[in-house]
């Protein structure tokens, strides 16, 4: 059974720094296509950084600079860490994985595993 545990979510200010953590049990996250998504009250729900298999790294353009997605192979964890943030970044972060990346930011319909998410809530 896959399970995906996300932490690392909290209340920051402005030009502040979180990082999340993505545990996963079930699958081994260096053999997967791995991404963080996020979701804000009334907007879909939209991918902000992928990573795949061979460790190549993709990011929406809105966090490109600010936010870098590694993967711990060794721990099995995904990790997002995101530097100045912005009150538009406050959203629920979500990890996910499917079998392979396919190029360019997945849509959520394509991936096969979810976490139950972490909320990010950014003041100004």
């Amino acid at each position: 059974q896959v399970q995906l545990l996300e932490s690392g979510g909290g209340s920051v200010q402005a030009g502040g720094s979180l990082r999340l953590s993505c545990a996963a049990s079930g699958l081994t996250v260096s053999r997967y296509c791995m991404a963080w998504f996020r979701q804000a009250p009334g907007k879909e729900r939209e991918a902000v950084a992928v990573i795949g298999m061979s460790g190549f790294t993709n990011y929406a353009d809105s966090v490109k600079g600010r936010f870098t997605i590694s993967k711990d192979n060794a721990k099995n964890i995904l990790a997002l860490q995101m530097n100045t943030l912005k009150p538009e970044d406050t959203a629920m972060y979500y990890c996910a994985a499917r079998a392979f990346c396919s190029g360019g930011m997945p849509t959520p319909e394509v991936m096969n595993y979810w976490g139950q998410g972490t909320q990010v809530t950014v003041s100004s």
